[in-house]
């Protein structure tokens, strides 16, 4: 099983079908409309815009389990990323990324390390694990690596498909 073969909704209902980006990266990054770091999603935006062409999808995938930070529902979360930041980019369901109820896509991707071997439960909003074509997990980055840093673009350069 791939992170591809994960049955998750979209945001705004029924299947997200992540089978559609086999082929292609992906950068899954658990998102929250209320956090300080909440201004990464213009980042992400820029990243995904950039990439596209190239073979890269950022899918966001909102998660209230970090203090409370993404309380709204479908709509108001989707609102707020198109009016703030003009996320085009898609969005899943909101999901428990960590806990008993951990979702069955952030079950396929906690035990990738990152830069500094952290494994394991998500530590906050805005976590990122970049998917390779083939549906392995290429990489981890923290929280605070932003979208626009150069480890992060490293990464997604060499696993671009095109």
């Amino acid at each position: 099983m791939s992170v591809f073969d994960v049955r998750i909704d979209a945001l705004s209902g029924g299947p997200a079908d992540l089978a559609q980006y086999r082929g292609r990266a992906l950068l899954v990054v658990n998102v929250a409309s209320r956090c300080g770091l909440t201004p990464q999603y213009a980042g992400l935006q820029a990243l995904a815009d950039s990439y596209a062409e190239r073979g890269l999808t950022v899918l966001g995938v909102p998660c209230n389990q970090f203090a409370g930070q993404e309380p709204g529902t479908a709509a108001e979360i989707e609102e707020f990323c198109q009016v703030n930041y003009g996320v085009t980019f898609p969005l899943t369901e909101k999901i428990d990324v960590n806990g008993p109820d951990r979702h069955p896509l952030y079950a396929e991707l906690v035990s990738t390390p990152d830069a500094e071997g952290h494994t394991g439960d998500i530590r906050w909003n805005f976590e990122k694990f970049l998917i390779a074509p083939d549906g392995t997990v290429a990489a981890r980055f923290a929280p605070q690596v932003t979208p626009d840093s150069p480890e992060l673009r490293a990464a997604i350069e060499k696993v671009l498909p095109a």
